[in-house]
C-alpha cells in the first residue's frame, strides 16, 4: 500500500468490520490469542488495523491486517476498534492481505497455499501475467519467482504450495497436522475429489498415511483411470520399506571380532558363511533327532 498520505485512524464500531473475502489465514483460539486478549485488556489496541472501504457504499469495511486483533477484541468485550482506512481495489487489497502477514512467526502449510494462489491471480489480474499454470519454465515475468524471493521460497516450492489447494479439506488438514509430508501431498493433489475423499477414509480406518512413492503410485493409478476404493486399501496397506524389521550391528564393534586388516565386504561376507554354517548345523541336528 503505497501512499503519500497515512491516513488518521478513525474509531470504527466493530459491527461494520468484516473479514476479507478468502482471507488465508487462520484466527485461532489458542495461547498467543489468549495473551493479546489480556494485553488489549491491560493497555489497548497500540497499532491500528488497517480496513478498506466494502464497495457497496454501505459504510462498512473490510479488514487488509487485523484479523487476530478484531478477535481479541470482540473477545475483550470492546465495542470499538482504531483503524486506518485505505480506499484500494480488490486485487491491491489481495496483495496488501498476503503481504501484511509475511513476517508471521508460523505459517501453516495451507496458509500459504491459499496465500501464494491469490497473490498470482491478483497480480494476474492487475498485469494480465501470463505465467500461472504450473509451468516449470520461468519467464521474464515471472510472478511464482517474485512471491518466491519474498518468502524465501523457489518459484517451484511456490508451485507446489498451490497444488495443496486442490486438496479436499480433510486431506489438507492432515498436511497441517504434518501427518502427511509436502511432496506425497502435492502428488495426492492430482487425485480426483472422489479419490481423494476414498483416500482419507482408507487413511483413518487403517491409521496409515502414503508415502511419497505410494502417492506417485495412486498419481499414476488416477491419470490411468484405475484407481478404485480396493486399490487405495492394497497400496496403503502395503509394507513400506522402513516398516520391516531390521537387525543392525555397530560396524566399530564388529570390527573387534575380526582381523585389523578385514575390509567391511570381508566382514559381511565371513558373518553370511558363518549364519549359513549355524543354519546346516541345526538342520543336521534336526535330522538326527528325527531318525532316532
Amino acid at each position: 500500500m503505497k501512499n503519500n498520505k497515512k491516513p488518521t485512524p478513525v474509531n470504527i464500531p466493530i459491527e461494520k468490520l468484516h473479514p476479507f473475502e478468502g482471507h488465508p489465514y487462520k484466527v485461532l483460539d489458542d495461547n498467543e490469542m489468549n495473551m493479546l486478549v489480556e494485553s488489549i485488556q491491560q493497555h489497548g489496541i497500540l497499532s491500528p488495523i488497517i480496513v478498506r472501504p466494502i464497495e457497496s457504499g454501505t459504510n462498512e469495511y473490510e479488514i487488509i491486517s487485523g484479523h487476530r486483533r478484531l478477535h481479541a477484541v470482540e473477545k475483550a468485550g470492546i465495542s470499538e476498534v482504531p483503524a486506518l482506512i485505505y480506499a484500494l481495489d480488490r486485487n491491491t487489497a489481495v496483495i496488501a492481505v498476503v503481504d501484511s502477514n509475511l513476517h508471521r512467526e508460523h505459517t501453516l502449510p495451507s496458509e500459504k497455499a491459499f496465500a501464494y494462489k491469490m497473490k498470482m491471480e491478483a497480480l494476474n489480474q492487475q498485469g494480465n501475467r501470463t505465467d500461472l499454470t504450473l509451468s516449470q519454465v520461468a519467464t521474464k515475468t515471472d510472478t511464482a519467482a517474485e512471491i518466491g524471493k519474498q518468502w524465501g521460497e523457489s518459484r517451484d516450492q511456490v508451485f507446489r504450495y498451490i497444488r495443496l489447494t486442490e486438496l479436499i479439506p480433510q486431506l489438507l488438514q492432515m498436511v497441517d497436522e504434518k501427518r502427511i509430508a509436502l511432496t506425497p501431498a502435492v502428488e495426492l493433489s492430482y487425485l480426483t475429489k472422489e479419490e481423494q475423499a476414498a483416500l482419507f477414509e482408507t487413511i483413518e480406518s487403517e491409521q496409515c498415511t502414503p508415502s511419497l512413492s505410494q502417492a506417485q503410485q495412486m498419481k499414476k493409478l488416477s491419470g490411468e483411470g484405475q484407481l478404485a476404493m480396493d486399490t487405495i486399501f492394497g497400496i496403503l496397506t502395503a509394507e513400506k520399506p522402513n516398516q520391516k524389521e531390521q537387525i543392525k550391528f555397530k560396524v566399530d564393534d564388529l570390527r573387534k571380532l575380526f582381523p585389523k586388516n578385514y575390509t567391511t565386504q570381508q566382514i559381511e561376507k565371513t558373518i553370511m558363511r558363518l549364519i549359513l554354517d549355524w543354519q546346516q548345523k541345526r538342520e543336521r541336528n534336526k535330522n538326527d533327532r528325527d531318525a532316532r
